[in-house]
């Protein structure tokens, strides 16, 4: 664990998947087609806290859907990458423009289109109900499912790393 939380020491990105990763996969379409997605506030509320410590946040995802805008907006997420279906040149832009290096930025993801970022990052993720195969290619897998809080779990853990936890707690208690 102890290789996990250095690790997680260095992160100055946390970079998500959507479908699968902060939804449960599901993809429900209503008459018309209009699409559907179901979104955990714990996850929300995890990736608003990461901001506040000063760790950026950015989604990358081959969907494109004006809920995933909306929703990244409601957060305050800047880094929304959407319709990459070579996620990879996302990953790579975000990089240059943020400045960073491969091993200060944590990706979560769910299924074999994540595995270009997965081998890379400095911290690479993947949820509980993912296919077996990607444990091979991460270095944590979260107790919680995707759309089900995975997304905070990974939140908390970088700040509980960091030491930062604690300043999110009192700035409620003093509120």
């Amino acid at each position: 664990m102890s290789t996990l939380i250095d690790k997680a020491k260095k992160i100055r990105l946390a970079a998500f998947d959507v479908d699968g990763v902060l939804t449960a996969g599901g993809m429900p379409y209503g008459s018309g087609g209009i699409e559907a997605k179901h979104f955990h506030v714990h996850d929300g509320q995890g990736m608003r806290h990461l901001l506040q410590t000063g760790v950026e946040v950015a989604i990358i995802t081959a969907c494109s859907s004006p809920i995933i805008k909306r929703r990244m907006e409601d957060l305050g997420i800047k880094h929304v990458y959407q319709a990459q279906l070579d996620k990879l040149a996302a990953y790579e832009e975000l990089k240059q423009k943020l400045g960073l290096k491969d091993e200060e930025i944590a990706y979560t993801g769910d299924d074999l289109p994540d595995l270009p970022i997965l081998s890379r990052v400095g911290l690479a993720i993947t949820v509980a109900n993912a296919p077996k195969i990607m444990q091979q290619y991460v270095h944590w897998t979260t107790q919680n499912k995707g759309g089900k809080g995975a997304a905070r779990e990974v939140c908390d853990f970088i700040m509980h790393a960091q030491g930062t936890y604690q300043t999110i707690i009192d700035s409620y208690l003093t509120r």
